[in-house]
């Protein structure tokens, strides 16, 4: 880390003229909207501005300089103090990944339409819509989380490419966070990740209102912060009065000088700080104060009492000479540095390149594997462990882990060099994020929004702890890759605590991700190759603990036609069938087999194999009619799994094999008999949905 090089802000006129704009622009948007919450913007004003004024190493001429601090607002309902600095810092608009605009990321209007439709000041900041907006947040505790990501993506980046005399990355987190993200679990989670890791790059600063929406914190909350966090391993520094810019400045240089270990900043403030009528309550926390309140509040900060969305001459300028003027000047020899270091080290130039362009390698799928046939096969877990080992050895940015199972997800990289992400040895690939998903989650959320591509594993019926996560990421349409095991009532004797049964539903039904499901080993291969190429949101796959057999490919149809969602894997002659078999993962050999009893008793089945809805529903109307002809109404669908969501495809006169329960605890052979995942149930399911059809 760098200290900083300014000198310390007193409580100039100039200063609190800035910090009342960033406060009366945040009570006249939410009194306009007639929504949100004016209090935490009000009491945070000073804190916020100490920051971004006096330390945040940022350029808001190039937003997405890779070495750029970033600031996180965890506690995202707090949405107008970050618009409004975005405004008054005169941050540009973003294009892509990397196209520097000369538009303002938040202009003026866009403040006066604050959680209006269409506008780029939602309720709570999405990053996808307002350049300067790190990460999505709002769910409580996800921006924690998702900042450890980042603090662990900023010291993976130095350990990697950093070489003497190049300090290409040295950039620092920022998150302020309140009493209600220190109470959800994933923040606990992600402190103590933090902490194990002692990612000093990592600064926590914490609204101590003493509030919560219902009322005082202490109705609820009681807990000593502090220590919590010095349990964690973390370094605690407290600011008495947020309003104290000296104290602040003071705090900030503690963390920049603290080298060892992640810093919390507990700030204690008061929420609507200023208002005469209402700072020790929770009203202005979640309300618009109302007309006359804001007339009171502005005459206690000395405002014009009419004026709205009013800016001071001298205020925006003051703002292009703090960190305007730092962030342009530290991002230019920044750059120059680049340009040597690009002439000294082409390849790793390229890479950095690469990855803020979100592109792949040269040759990044080279060299993976092709299955033989096997009619015993194996776990799709352990294909898909081999497959991600070759492709991680071909693409060095793709690291990840697992929730303290990497063994058995098969997501543990060993390879020669791959190595292990530890505390004080940051270069590794095989980060151990412990029984910790839903920190896990965030944090991949945060290592993908750093231009990683990361990925985690867990067991499927574990995905819930990772569901807020996987829906951020599908909102702010971020890739990140979730290896989810044990993926049926497969798995057996672990019983109905950790055999999914409705996941595949409910994760399907989430806008904007990717379920894959693959069938044997080769479809495998195909999912992982579709995986890596997703740029615009999160991709799950979801393996098998059990053995598949790896079909004959010379017998049936290339698994390429995995790229395309769901395809033809088997076909009657002439491509009429009586009846369509459909399945995903483990079932779709099943189906197979229920194929070749069928054909043996002169019926003419199809196998459609079907590993991506979301893939297969992107293709255009003749390309589905091809694979799903309408007028084949006798249609089956086999999944381990709720049918629900089925219909779609089955229609009105098909069957449904699928579970109807939670699972059991028994050996596989024995469940896979009691639920009727069988051959001869397939084929009685087939023969029945043809006799409907006729």
């Amino acid at each position: 880390m760098v200290a900083s090089e300014q000198a310390v802000v007193t409580g100039t006129q100039l200063d609190t003229l800035s910090i009342n704009t960033i406060r009366t622009l945040a009570i006249d948007a939410v009194q306009q909207a007639n929504s949100g919450h004016p209090g935490a913007p009000m009491g945070l004003a000073p804190v916020a501005y100490a920051l971004w004024q006096q330390f945040l190493r940022y350029d808001p001429e190039n937003p997405v300089w890779p070495n750029r601090d970033r600031f996180v607002l965890s506690n995202g309902h707090a949405s107008m103090l970050l618009y409004a600095i975005l405004y008054l810092a005169g941050v540009r608009r973003v294009k892509g990944d990397t196209e520097v605009t000369d538009e303002l990321s938040i202009s003026l209007d866009e403040i006066k339409r604050f959680r209006q439709l269409g506008s780029r000041t939602p309720g709570h900041p999405e990053s996808h819509l307002a350049t300067g907006v790190e990460t999505t947040t709002g769910p409580l505790g996800q921006g924690c989380g998702n900042s450890v990501g980042m603090a662990i993506a900023g010291l993976w980046l130095a350990a990697t490419y950093n070489r003497p005399g190049f300090e290409i990355f040295n950039y620092n987190i920022y998150t302020m966070c309140g009493d209600g993200d220190l109470m959800e679990g994933v923040a606990s989670e992600a402190a103590s990740l933090a902490g194990h890791l002692k990612l000093s790059n990592l600064c926590w600063i914490y609204d101590n209102n003493k509030v919560t929406l219902d009322g005082p914190a202490s109705w609820s909350f009681s807990e000593d912060v502090m220590t919590r966090f010095v349990g964690y391993g973390w370094n605690v520094t407290r600011v008495s009065d947020a309003n104290d810019l000296e104290m602040l400045a003071r705090a900030y240089q503690i963390f920049l000088d603290t080298r060892d270990r992640p810093t919390l900043i507990v700030v204690d403030s008061h929420i609507g700080y200023g208002s005469p009528h209402k700072h020790d309550t929770s009203e202005a926390h979640g309300e618009p104060l109302g007309e006359e309140e804001v007339r009171l509040t502005k005459r206690f900060y000395g405002w014009p009492e009419d004026a709205k969305f009013l800016v001071p001459e001298g205020v925006r300028e003051h703002f292009r000479e703090g960190v305007g003027k730092r962030g342009h000047d530290l991002h230019a020899q920044w750059a120059r540095m680049f340009g040597d270091y690009a002439k000294q080290y082409p390849q790793l130039a390229d890479q950095l390149k690469l990855m803020q362009h979100r592109e792949l390698p040269q040759g990044w799928d080279k060299n993976l594997p092709a299955f033989p046939p096997d009619p015993k096969g194996a776990g799709t877990r352990e294909s898909a462990g081999k497959v991600l080992n070759v492709l991680a050895q071909n693409i060095p940015w793709l690291i990840g882990g697992s929730a303290d199972l990497g063994n058995s997800n098969k997501t543990a990289l060993k390879f020669e060099g791959a190595g292990d992400f530890r505390p004080g040895s940051y270069n590794g690939r095989n980060v151990h994020f412990g029984v910790r998903e839903h920190g896990m989650g965030a944090a991949m959320n945060g290592m993908s929004v750093s231009k990683l591509r990361p990925f985690g594993g867990t067991f499927f019926n574990f995905s819930d702890y990772e569901r807020p996560a996987i829906r951020l990421a599908a909102l702010m349409e971020t890739p990140v890759i979730h290896v989810f095991t044990h993926d049926s009532v497969g798995l057996g004797e672990d019983g109905p605590t950790h055999q999914p049964i409705e996941q595949l539903a409910a994760l399907r039904a989430v806008p904007n991700i990717v379920v894959l499901r693959p069938g044997d080993a080769n479809e495998v291969v195909e999912a992982w190759k579709l995986a890596v190429q997703i740029n615009h949101g999160p991709v799950l796959l979801v393996l098998t603990r059990q053995a598949v057999p790896t079909l004959d490919r010379s017998k049936y149809a290339s698994a390429a036609g995995v790229a395309k969602g769901a395809y033809i894997l088997a076909d009657a002659p002439g491509g009429k069938p009586q009846v369509i078999l459909m399945a995903t993962g483990s079932e779709v050999p099943l189906t197979v087999d229920a194929y070749e009893k069928l054909k043996s008793e002169g019926i003419q089945a199809r196998v459609v194999s079907m590993p991506s809805w979301e893939i297969f529903e992107k293709q255009d109307q003749a390309y589905k009619d091809s694979v799903l002809p309408p007028a084949i109404t006798a249609r089956v669908s086999v999944e381990m799994a709720s049918t629900f969501g089925w219909e779609r495809y089955v229609g009105p006169k098909g069957q449904m094999v699928g579970m109807h329960t939670f699972g059991a605890s028994a050996p596989w052979k024995d469940l896979q008999k009691h639920f009727g995942f069988t051959t001869e149930a397939v084929v009685a399911a087939a023969r029945k949905a043809i006799s409907i059809s006729k």
